[in-house]
């Protein structure tokens, strides 16, 4: 491994221009300007035979019926759909004289819609590589990348002239000529990593060193990679959003980034620099539950706060197929969307192809549409009333996770999502890097599903929130390596948890389980409620050995260790009983700590055992040692979520209780049993008023102090109970 000292060799201005630890950032952006306006955004990606063949008023008549209030169109980058006078900037062959951009613009103008013009510049045409091959991305053998899907073209570079130079030309026009509210770029930061000419001398450069041959994370040149590549990157932003603003003082650069643990550049930096962001998760794939969205959602409110947040959603089927002009079903479709819109997103549908080949999409999205602009006060969303939030973590995915970060970071992060999804606790996202009590405070549970690297500034972040009577739920690695991913000798958090590390980890456990176990005055704890005659249950798969800090410590559950599984004849415990603790549960400070010392939540998102979740849930229930501020109680699966607004309250139920909820598509909703809720309002607030705001049926409510119980008599894809306040 390399010597921790090399870490240090990194300068705190390159640190802090990629928002890696302990870098900090003053807000970049100010005011709202326009950004906080538009609720619901269209987006028409042309294809290059589209000038001549497809009729923009039927859009600017689609625009208007779906009160769509903003639009991205596509404008420049690979095609350019206006008459371009940049050198090298492929005009469509089939645009003739015409300005296919600026008659859409000028349509969706009289229509009052703010625009964005939508560039892409991942791809560029055979003159641009023969009149600057430096520009073409060049892959780890040295040659020249042909782009993968169109033999015409070739990849350029993200890093090089070709962005820095040509793109900010062809931004500056698309400013000047139609006065946009700004530029949206797709694939703007690359296509995998490029070996150019100027990659390789920037990087030696930067770094002194050459270009890394691993993705190793604890390689020297790689790490150092990981933090040129986002520094490169938001130097391009800056770049892009300046040259905008001399244009239009009003306008921004506003990059298709961003995401969760496993997303490119920092959350926290793309935070402060964007006025608004949009959510580029178009729809399910593979294995994918429909809450997905709604994860979405809570990522990008982690770190953009109360700036505005779009979901992108279209209408095809994601599959790495890339059927582009597929529709799928309808009631997918909805699904999709509105679990991102009960957690915050703003809707944006996005078509592909000006010419509609299929149009049984089109009433599905617009009545989403219809029924949001009806309701739009009831989601402009200014406050989350949850009081758990679950930590995500860039430095982990980077630095512990490396190529591994599916299986490592994201894995133990889905599997504690769906376990409080299937429990009904309204819960948050909160970003590593944003653990200060300004943003924490407020929240009685912290949640860290594997959150293995984390500095000893993190780490006195968490111990401060648990003394000031915080709580939180660890799960296996978490703090047991720092910021870089360098492994401690113990826990960043060993006195949170009441444990230390006593050993190596087994990777591979077969056939473990764990003991129920009473306490000394003979009752079961909290945690283990509804198993108390189960006896034992399965292990998890990665069990890290852990000692108690203090002696004679007592866990509800003890480890069973593995015993041979064939042949069957020898299928029987060897040891009956151990004291190794399965689980720390303990009062610490004026809060409370849980910690598994195995992937419970890993293992739950694979084999998805109902003992694991219930688990998980116990868990933070006993953390939270409070009620939560939306309880929903019923038969079925819901996705539940509880925002305030200026002057009302929004609790989100949207029905998930389908057998096609963790590989899509929906093709029919299922409508939910009856549930029963009760809504908790904020001290000094009076509800005056309740609605269903998508059944449109009237609420039977009781209001007893600040607190609103009602029952449904069930939930067909999605409620939102309404309060009105005084």
């Amino acid at each position: 491994m390399t010597d921790r000292r090399e870490f240090l060799q990194l300068s705190a201005a390159a640190m802090a221009a990629a928002a890696l630890p302990f870098s900090t950032h003053a807000a970049e952006t100010s005011g709202t300007g326009w950004y906080d306006k538009p609720m619901r955004w269209a987006q028409l990606t042309l294809v290059e035979d589209d000038p001549g063949k497809y009729d923009p008023q039927f859009w600017i008549d689609y625009f208007k019926r779906t009160h769509s209030d903003a639009t991205c169109l596509s404008a420049g980058g690979c095609v350019a759909y206006y008459p371009t006078k940049v050198p090298f900037h492929h005009r469509s062959r089939f645009l003739g004289d015409r300005d296919s951009f600026g008659e859409l613009v000028a349509g969706c103008r009289t229509l009052g819609m703010n625009v964005i013009a939508r560039t892409d510049p991942h791809a560029a045409h055979q003159d641009v590589h023969d009149a600057h091959p430096d520009w073409i991305a060049v892959d780890a053998q040295g040659r020249r990348r042909k782009h993968w899907a169109d033999p015409e073209l070739w990849v350029t570079c993200a890093l090089g002239p070709y962005n820095f130079e040509f793109m900010t030309e062809v931004t500056r026009e698309i400013v000047s000529l139609y006065k946009v509210d700004g530029i949206f770029s797709n694939r703007w930061s690359g296509s995998g990593m490029c070996f150019c000419e100027h990659c390789q001398a920037n990087f030696r450069t930067f770094s002194g060193l050459d270009l890394p041959r691993t993705s190793n994370p604890q390689d020297r040149s790689r790490r150092q990679y990981i933090v040129w590549h986002q520094q490169r990157l938001f130097e391009l932003w800056r770049l892009w959003d300046g040259e905008i603003k001399k244009i239009n003082p009003a306008a921004s650069y506003i990059a298709n980034a961003g995401g969760g643990a496993l997303s490119g550049l920092d959350m926290k930096t793309i935070g402060e620099l964007a006025p608004t962001l949009f959510a580029d998760r178009q729809a399910r794939r593979g294995v994918m539950p429909p809450w997905s969205n709604g994860k979405n959602g809570k990522e990008y409110t982690a770190t953009m706060g109360r700036k505005a947040i779009g979901g992108i959603f279209s209408m095809g089927v994601e599959e790495p197929y890339r059927w582009k002009d597929s529709v799928q079903h309808s009631e997918e479709i909805r699904l999709w969307a509105v679990d991102g819109i009960a957690h915050n997103l703003r809707p944006w549908f996005t078509k592909f192809n000006g010419k509609v080949v299929d149009a049984r999409w089109m009433k599905a999205v617009e009545d989403i549409y219809v029924w949001h602009w009806r309701n739009e006060r009831y989601l402009r969303n200014e406050q989350s009333l949850a009081r758990v939030a679950m930590v995500y973590s860039q430095q982990t995915a980077s630095y512990y996770g490396g190529d591994r970060a599916q299986a490592r970071v994201e894995d133990h992060a889905l599997g504690f999502y769906h376990a409080l999804v299937q429990a009904r606790i309204p819960f948050d996202m909160v970003h590593d890097h944003l653990l200060d009590a300004a943003h924490v405070g407020r929240y009685r549970a912290l949640i860290l599903p594997n959150i293995a690297a984390l500095s000893e500034a993190q780490c006195r972040q968490l111990r401060d929130f648990v003394d000031s009577g915080g709580s939180i739920v660890a799960t296996h690695e978490t703090s047991l390596y720092d910021e870089w991913g360098v492994r401690r000798a113990d826990f960043g958090l060993a006195s949170v948890f009441g444990a230390s590390l006593a050993g190596k980890l087994d990777a591979d456990v077969h056939n473990s389980y764990l003991n129920i176990d009473k306490d000394s005055s003979g009752r079961f704890h909290p945690l283990v409620h509804g198993l108390e005659d189960a006896g034992r249950i399965i292990n998890g798969v990665q069990w890290l050995h852990t000692r108690p800090a203090q002696a004679g410590y007592a866990s509800p559950l003890t480890l069973l260790p593995s015993f041979p599984d064939l042949p069957m004849e020898s299928v029987y415990p060897r040891v009956a009983h151990t004291d190794v603790p399965g689980v720390y549960a303990r009062e610490e400070g004026r809060g409370r700590a849980v910690y598994f010392p195995f992937d419970i939540d890993r293992t739950f998102w694979e084999v998805l055992s109902p003992d694991h979740g219930l688990l998980l849930r116990n868990a933070v229930r006993w953390a939270c040692n409070e009620d939560q501020p939306l309880v929903v109680e019923g038969k079925g699966v819901l996705d539940v979520s509880l925002w305030m607004q200026k002057d009302s309250i929004a609790a989100h139920l949207v029905n998930l209780t389908n057998p096609m909820m963790m590989k899509g598509p929906v093709q029919e909703v299922i409508p939910s049993p009856p549930q029963k809720v009760r809504i908790q309002v904020p001290a000094g607030r009076r509800v005056r008023k309740v609605s269903l705001l998508v059944s449109d049926t009237p609420a039977r409510a009781d209001i007893s102090g600040q607190t609103v119980t009602l029952e449904l008599a069930s939930v067909d894809l999605h409620e939102v109970i309404a309060l009105d306040l005084d």
